[in-house]
């Protein structure tokens, strides 16, 4: 493939036309082909790699180098738009040989290999490869949205380039794997495998992926699953301290560490059968230590030569892994150097021919393409889901069911508070939705901070309610491969200060799945956060966070706020049935405030509570997502109060004060903060001209600011006025009722639009 190898500066010792030119050079001056082995033999003594599947694997390796010439050279007239690649990591192959290709597996970013290895023809992988890097719509997995490696039929997930935020989600889907349940996606004695850098072992997903596996082997837990770091040395211009990895990650508690040198073809395949057989045997996981290179710099215009010494390039150079595969090829007997180069240029030549096949493809044309597969809504198939549920409760064999699960609790049984309506549903959708398994920091045994998850761990077992490590970004990586995997997870994070420390598994991870996978992989979920405001006891900036921006932002994300126990229900159906049937990632917030609230206007009057209606009324008593609902007050025509989880009780409050006053108000809670229920807020504000925007988040990046740009851009133009909290992390005690939005503000903003 000379043709493509001849862009770049010479005078870089890296350049695509420098490695071609190094490998011809170096296969041409192997010794003769020695002794002639069967292509059933082993290709070297002491290796359980034989010459057929080596040659199988040295095709694969090509291909990859190829690859990344190719995409370099698309990329000399702007027509290639990604050039991370995978040379000097070819030994990778040799790990997708010795995994079953139902084992499935989420992919480094120099994994091409790999690919190559696992697709059913090289042109197909190719083809696949290159529509990435140009951007084709016609690209199968992502359709042009980025260049990944994944494949449906091949079992790879797509993961982003974010650094190892993918390895949480494959601890989690190992932890699924080792489970039987309805609706796997994989056979049960399956492992997952997951691939990444050396300088990504140092990141926060990294620890904690690390981590969560060795905890939950010394548990006891089964976790089928195989970590393959693959160790350049760089993290693009930063070199790994030398001995670090060995040291890192062989002291891992509860990992079954080894190590090879991933340049040497046959000792790599050795070592990854080795570490596959004891993660399928065992069910124990087992990271594999992987010592390659990187060729070419990290990506496109990269120039080693500013960070790197001549002889440390050389170095890496002289350890090329398809110069190592050609001498061992060579030294079998199996082919000799004429062959080798000859195989090289047939195969740059298949993948120079893709390459100028995929140019003229088209790409993404609109919005419209470019994001349908990011947030499916379907509200008949959720509807359905629903009704499947009710169908259970009601249909044959649901007496016995309630029976085995001890029936309904007997606080159940009358008008129930936000907690205990949550709970009530948590323990109808784990009584009649199979898949549903309910987990975090204290939600078994403790039954939760709040006692929200009370009783669920005795009633359904520690299988289905279970306590976790204290780390989120392990209860959400926990979630991701859960729902991969088909189960449906309700991870709690126990406050939403804490979900912080993991916004990347929401952001990064689960809503990029179905976007670079066209639908293909989804990771559904319904992730309960106690939040907000407005705990009279128990303050602090940590048990008191207002903070939702960063949720807001993440595009096809659901984020419900339930305000009311006549809600909570409802809505949190809808999130189930949303992620059961588009696989849609919800966050379920709930005010900690109104958690045990039982009045609204007086002392005693438990107009705060409602009625519970049981799984046989799911079918008629739910939500749809980005619906608003409107309590009218008065006449309802003088004011339209908007608002949202604790500011829907103090508006209610004062709405009412100003009803005795004369002044009619129609109160509407948002309920969804994602989608805003825009169509509802701009008919409401119309209807009275005058609009409040009660938003107990901050002045700046709050949810008002949300609402007041839904109601321009919906064409309103009366008089709006916005009540927020301050911009200010909340403080300790009686200081709080400062930077908070209270009665006494609604009031004062109430009446200065009802002046006008």
């Amino acid at each position: 493939m000379a043709g493509l190898a001849s862009v770049g500066n010479a005078g870089r010792v890296t350049t695509p036309q420098n490695l071609d030119e190094r490998f011809r050079d170096a296969v041409s001056s192997l010794p003769p082909p020695g002794a002639r082995r069967a292509p059933g033999d082993p290709v070297r003594d002491g290796s359980s790699l034989t010459g057929e599947r080596a040659l199988e694997l040295f095709d694969a390796q090509l291909a990859s180098r190829h690859l990344d010439l190719a995409a370099r050279w698309l990329r000399s007239f702007n027509e290639g738009f990604y050039t991370i690649g995978s040379s000097g990591h070819e030994g990778n192959a040799a790990v997708a040989a010795a995994l079953l290709p139902t084992d499935p597996a989420l992919l480094h970013y120099r994994s091409a290999a790999f690919f190559c290895a696992r697709a059913k023809s090289l042109p197909d992988a190719a083809r696949d490869v290159l529509r990435g890097v140009v951007a084709s719509a016609r690209e199968p997995i992502a359709g042009g949205r980025h260049k990944v490696f994944g494949s449906a039929e091949a079992n790879i997930v797509p993961t982003t380039s974010t650094v190892a935020s993918h390895l949480p989600r494959a601890v989690g889907l190992a932890f699924s794997l080792a489970r039987p349940h309805p609706g796997a996606r994989w056979p049960r004695d399956a492992v997952a495998v997951a691939s990444f850098g050396d300088a990504s072992a140092n990141h926060a997903a990294a620890t904690a992926a690390l981590n969560a596996a060795g905890w939950f082997e010394h548990s006891g837990v089964p976790l089928p699953l195989l970590l393959i770091c693959e160790d350049n040395g760089l993290g693009i211009s930063v070199p790994t301290p030398g001995g670090w990895l060995e040291a890192m990650l062989g002291s891992r508690p509860g990992l079954h560490y080894s190590a090879a040198d991933g340049c040497d073809l046959a000792a790599t395949y050795d070592a990854a059968t080795e570490a596959v057989g004891y993660v399928r045997r065992e069910r124990r996981p087992a990271v594999l230590h992987l010592s390659t290179v990187r060729l070419m710099g990290h990506a496109g215009a990269d120039a080693e030569v500013a960070y790197r010494s001549a002889d440390e390039i050389a170095r890496d150079l002289a350890r090329d892994p398809l110069v190592g595969t050609a001498r061992l090829l060579v030294e079998a007997g199996l082919l000799g150097a004429e062959e080798v180069v000859g195989r090289y240029d047939e195969v740059g030549w298949q993948v120079r021919k893709v390459a100028e096949e995929v140019l003229g493809e088209p790409k993404l044309a609109n919005v419209a393409e470019i994001v349908a597969p990011l947030a499916p809504r379907r509200p008949l198939r959720a509807a359905h889901a629903i009704t499947d549920v009710a169908s259970r409760a009601l249909g044959p064999g649901a007496a016995a069911r309630s029976r085995a699960f001890g029936g309904k609790l007997p606080e159940q049984s009358g008008p129930l508070t936000l907690a205990q309506t949550i709970n009530a549903t948590l323990t109808d959708a784990l009584a009649y939705h199979p898949g549903v398994l309910v987990f975090g920091e204290d939600v078994g045994r403790k039954g939760g901070v709040y006692g929200v998850t009370k009783h669920l761990q005795e009633r359904f077992g520690d299988q289905r309610v279970f306590d976790t490590l204290l780390d989120e970004t392990s209860i959400l990586g926990l979630a991701l491969g859960a729902g991969l995997d088909g189960l449906l997870p309700v991870p709690e994070i126990q406050y939403l200060a804490y979900l912080h420390n993991a916004e990347d598994q929401l952001r990064g991870e689960a809503a990029t799945l179905s976007f670079f996978s066209s639908g293909a992989y989804k990771n559904p979920m319904v992730v309960r956060v106690a939040g907000l405001a407005y705990q009279q006891a128990f303050g602090g900036h940590f048990h008191n966070d207002n903070s939702v921006a960063v949720l807001r932002d993440i595009p096809g994300l659901v984020l419900a706020v339930p305000s009311r126990p006549g809600d909570a229900a409802p809505m949190l159906r809808s999130c189930l049935a949303s992620a059961a049937a588009d696989g849609s990632v919800c966050v379920f917030l709930e005010p900690i405030a109104l958690y045990h609230t039982r009045d609204l206007y007086e002392q005693g009057d438990n107009e705060w509570l409602a009625p519970y209606a049981g799984p046989g009324a799911w079918a008629t008593e739910h939500v749809p997502i980005g619906r608003a609902r409107t309590y009218p007050l008065g006449n309802a025509a003088d004011l339209t109060i908007i608002t949202y989880g604790n500011g829907l009780r103090m508006s209610l409050r004062v709405a009412a004060r100003l009803a005795e006053q004369g002044y009619g108000s129609r109160v509407v809670d948002l309920r969804w903060l994602s989608p805003l229920p825009v169509n509802d807020l701009v008919r409401e504000a119309a209807a009275t001209g005058r609009v409040l925007i009660v938003d107990e988040t901050r002045r700046s990046g709050g949810v008002g600011e949300g609402v007041l740009a839904a109601l321009v851009d919906g064409g309103f133009v009366g008089a709006a006025r916005r009540i927020a909290s301050a911009d200010s992390l909340i403080p300790l005690g009686p200081a709080a009722q400062h930077v908070l939005v209270g009665e006494d503000a609604i009031t004062q903003g109430a009446h200065a639009l009802l002046a006008r």
